[in-house]
């Protein structure tokens, strides 16, 4: 039998539009701070990133920043976390390379514990293997290196995995390990911040991937 690839799924913008939690409770972090809140669109640009790379060049200050971080998952973890919905398709597709005997996982840089609330909400959620996220004291924060957790944690190597995600962090973190990746269009990247990270394919729909992964 073929042994078929583990596809490591990122969350926010692959799987959920999550951005009204996200950015209310950055909106939330900064008021407590006594701090302006930057408009809705420069928001939406935090949504991928790890939360203290979005902080430094506002805040600077590494106690603030950590400040920031710990007022963001209080509300977070209260409400933000219910604060999205799937989008369109993404379950049959699920539903689809599943059957197909693919592996799946998420890798995210959302707070694992609150990523693994969200997964265990969605009608989906056991479709997953494991839920890899970033810990509360930064040691795990980049892409980058949750890949290399994911990896770690389900015994594979790089030539097994396939990551899936809406940013450039998740096409640069996947190269820097020499995997395959698939940018999708539907999240909070454009389609020139994937090609610029260096996507090898892009999927328009979630109807696409299981098609892009059968070619």
């Amino acid at each position: 039998m073929t042994v078929k690839t583990t596809l490591f799924f990122d969350l926010d913008g692959t799987l959920i539009d999550s951005s009204i939690g996200i950015t209310r409770s950055i909106a939330y972090a900064l008021e407590r701070l006594n701090h302006p809140v930057p408009d809705a669109d420069a928001l939406r640009g935090w949504i991928g990133p790890a939360l203290r790379t979005s902080f430094q060049p506002l805040l600077g200050d590494e106690a603030k920043i950590e400040q920031a971080v710990a007022f963001y998952l209080e509300r977070y973890s209260r409400e933000g976390w219910t604060e999205h919905h799937v989008y369109d398709g993404v379950a049959q597709m699920l539903d689809a390379v599943h059957a197909a005997g693919h592996r799946l996982a998420v890798v995210t840089a959302k707070n694992e514990n609150n990523a693994r609330k969200i997964l265990a909400h969605l009608p989906f959620g056991d479709r997953f293997e494991d839920v890899i996220g970033s810990t509360q004291d930064g040691r795990l924060t980049h892409k980058v290196d949750l890949i290399e957790e994911a990896m770690r944690r389900l015994q594979l190597d790089a030539a097994q995995c396939l990551m899936i995600g809406d940013r450039r962090m998740d096409i640069e973190g996947a190269a820097q390990h020499g995997m395959r990746n698939i940018g999708v269009l539907w999240g909070f990247g454009s389609e020139d911040e994937l090609r610029e990270a260096g996507a090898h394919r892009l999927a328009a729909a979630p109807s696409q991937l299981p098609v892009l992964l059968a070619a």
